[in-house]
């Protein structure tokens, strides 16, 4: 549903003066999904329709299409009630692909209020941002207890792109501490995520260790860091699962702006439901991870996902080449390529 332009601009100019308190209260009261450029109706209910599944990679895990990613609602300073709220609506909609990290704000212990109940019908999801293994289970130990669970399905080694990788596979490096983990049974499955240096990727996946890649794919990025075209091939060949993060290219302006909703993300409405078609389209990707900001967002993503249809051949090449006139404005802007 398109926004009137003018009234839009408005009401930009207006949420910039403002507080991100003051910008997420009002606009979860009003109904504004801002970060798409949407608007919604707050009392509308997503369509009905099984979310669709997938099986992701060697983990042999049935996985919903699409992915609740919690950090823009966790470091955005939601009150913790209306985070808990969003949360719990889109598990209870049928997502169980649940991503979160330590460092994700209120995140974890949003989740630790609904995960328990829910624990078997969930495939959760954290990372620890670090290199070495006393760091990383200070980070996971932590991660547990606000989780409150004894243990996760899938633990990322996440910024990837970032790290020392002779570090990271030192032997008291967190790959080490991740592999112990997995036999005390504190942990399922081993991935890597990231935005930038997809060469970093494949290194961590000669190792034979990591189940799980998550990564930056989408219609514009393929022309920047080009996961699918560099990791992708490697993940299908040993059978990794993949999951597809960025999908609508990101917020404008980048990590900068990750806590700022009202700036919108690069993608217009009109074209959500081809980017996200777009991702899953890529052989060997089994979930799209996209984190909304409000309930009006949770919903439409639910919504997309269910009517969720491969592109045509033509639809496929206008996306594409959007993509390719809106990649030189981007630029590397989550950090090195090489």
């Amino acid at each position: 549903m398109k926004a009137n332009a003018s009234h839009f601009t408005n009401t930009q100019r207006l949420f910039q003066s403002q507080s991100r308190r003051e910008f997420l209260q009002k606009a979860m009261l009003a109904g504004a999904s801002l970060t798409m450029g949407l608007t919604t109706d707050s009392r509308a209910e997503v369509s009905s329709g099984e979310m669709p599944m997938r099986v992701l990679g060697r983990t042999k895990a049935r996985v919903s299409i699409l992915g609740l990613g919690t950090a823009p609602i966790g470091e955005a300073r939601v009150e913790m009630p209306q985070a808990v709220r969003i949360f719990g609506e889109v598990m209870d909609q049928g997502v169980n692909y649940i991503d979160t990290a330590r460092g994700y704000g209120i995140a974890e212990e949003a989740l630790g209020q609904l995960v328990p109940s829910r624990r078997d019908r969930l495939f959760l999801v954290t990372k620890v941002w670090v290199e070495t293994a006393v760091d990383a289970e200070k980070s996971l130990t932590e991660s547990l207890r606000q989780l409150k669970v004894d243990h996760v399905d899938l633990v990322h080694i996440h910024h990837i792109g970032g790290k020392n990788l002779d570090k990271v596979l030192a032997k008291d490096g967190v790959l080490e501490y991740l592999l112990r983990q997995r036999q005390a049974g504190k942990l399922r499955f081993i991935g890597i995520s990231g935005h930038a240096r997809p060469p970093h990727f494949l290194k961590l996946l000669q190792t034979g260790q990591i189940d799980v890649v998550m990564a930056i794919m989408n219609y514009a990025d393929r022309n920047i860091y080009d996961f699918e075209g560099v990791v992708l091939p490697e993940c299908r060949k040993q059978n990794v699962g993949v999951v597809a993060m960025k999908v609508y290219v990101g917020i404008k302006g980048g990590f900068p702006n990750h806590r700022k909703g009202w700036v919108g993300c690069n993608t217009p409405p009109e074209k959500l439901s081809k980017a996200l078609a777009y991702a899953l389209d890529l052989d060997g990707v089994s979930v799209a991870n996209i984190g909304p900001f409000t309930l009006e967002q949770a919903r439409k993503n639910i919504d997309l996902a269910r009517q969720y249809k491969p592109l045509t051949t033509p639809e496929r090449d206008a996306l594409l080449a959007y993509g390719k006139e809106l990649a030189p404005t981007l630029g590397p802007r989550y950090g090195p390529i090489a």
